[in-house]
């Protein structure tokens, strides 16, 4: 069975995701295959290249810099997390990320989007994490308001989790019969519409099918997360979440509150150590 990894986004609730996945990293623990969406696409990456640390290492850094994310950063280039320093300065000059290390890892990597013009979910293999594949890392991450729409192979792109959250369906698709699934809310989370809507219509008038997709977003999320836990239940997914809700914003900028985080994730992940072995290890 090809063994799969799953992971959820929440922009900065993904310490706790990279919390877990450096736990697996360090005790051994690898996948045939990895799908992210945003946060979990941008941090995910790094099981790829066999670099933990990493994540929660850039982030507490570059937090507070003004050209990683701020309004300012929003007002001179469109977006709230500087494309340019986030996919750009850091990967290549900063906290340089391993792109050879990731061509040789056999693990296949995969991110999803959301296609603006008609409002689906798009994914996309990535197997370079060259400059190309780094701008499909961008568009998964690209939260609406606040980020400009990512033209890239004839789409126009958002972030992921606004059509396709959790996308455990879309693996299993494509062979992956034993997957691990983390997400970064409690199993008691239940999403409610959403409270912009008339801002969302406003801003996004162009792209129609993805404001109806937004407006049924809740539908959607909640249905994954009753899926995951169904299948957990009968044994064929392990589902790993916080047992409570993270408290962190989503554009936390307080390298404490990101540490807090992540090592809650690092405490989960030791937690569920023996089970995702014994889970994948069924798995033959």
């Amino acid at each position: 069975m090809k063994k799969g990894l799953v992971l959820e986004g929440g922009a900065m609730r993904g310490m706790f995701t990279s919390g877990v996945t450096d736990v697996f990293m360090e005790n051994g623990i690898v996948f045939d295959g990895a799908v992210g969406v945003s946060a979990g696409a941008t941090f995910g990456c790094n099981i790829k290249s066999g670099q933990p640390g990493r994540a929660i290492r850039y982030n507490k850094r570059f937090a507070g810099n003004w050209r990683y994310c701020s309004m300012r950063s929003f007002f001179l280039t469109g977006d709230m997390y500087g494309a340019d320093f986030c996919y750009n300065q850091i990967p290549n000059k900063l906290d340089v990320y391993d792109v050879e290390s990731y061509r040789k890892n056999p693990m296949e990597f995969y991110v999803v989007a959301s296609d603006a013009v008609e409002g689906k979910p798009v994914y996309k293999k990535l197997e370079t994490c060259d400059e190309h594949d780094l701008t499909w890392m961008r568009a998964s991450a690209s939260m609406p308001f606040v980020s400009t729409p990512v033209k890239i192979d004839g789409y126009t792109l958002l972030d992921g989790g606004m059509t396709d959250s959790i996308p455990l369906r879309f693996f299993e698709s494509i062979g992956y019969e034993r997957n691990v699934v983390i997400l970064t809310q409690p199993k008691d989370f239940v999403k409610k519409p959403a409270s912009l809507m008339g801002l969302m219509k406003l801003m996004l008038k162009k792209y129609p099918k993805l404001v109806e997709a937004m407006a049924n977003r809740h539908k959607m999320y909640n249905e994954e997360t009753r899926y995951c836990f169904e299948k957990a239940e009968k044994g064929e997914v392990l589902v790993i979440c916080p047992e409570k809700p993270l408290g962190i914003s989503r554009t936390e900028k307080n390298p404490d509150e990101l540490e807090r985080v992540y090592q809650e994730g690092r405490r989960t992940g030791e937690l569920w150590l023996d089970k995702v072995k014994k889970f994948l290890s069924a798995g033959g």
